[in-house]
């Protein structure tokens, strides 16, 4: 995701926090065979090069676990977690993405 708008409106919807970082979901009608991500990581993350850090390590564990684990037509923004998303184990942060989309999509029955 590109534009402010969608991660406005992905704000609205599900939030999932975990140690490791924040999931924020929803539903779109639009395009419904897409899967699309945003990542976010404001200046509490740390300076510019954690910052970057964090996201980096976001979209790496966006891109093992939302094949298996995400949905098409669903809009999802990771948001990392100042001194945690940086330093967590790597196994440990996909474990905390793989559990938050279960829930959002497990336990509350969306489609």
């Amino acid at each position: 995701m590109r534009f402010r708008r969608d991660f406005l409106r992905t704000a609205a919807g599900m939030r999932q926090p975990r140690k490791g970082l924040m999931l924020q979901a929803r539903a779109r009608d639009a395009e419904p065979d897409l899967i699309r991500v945003g990542f976010t990581c404001t200046r509490k993350v740390g300076n510019a090069v954690t910052r970057n850090r964090a996201k980096r390590r976001l979209r790496a564990a966006a891109q093992q676990v939302l094949r298996a684990h995400g949905r098409p037509g669903w809009d999802y923004v990771l948001i990392g977690r100042p001194g945690v998303t940086v330093t967590r184990d790597f196994g440990a942060l996909c474990a905390d993405l793989r559990s938050a989309l279960e829930a959002v999509h497990g336990a509350r029955g969306a489609a």
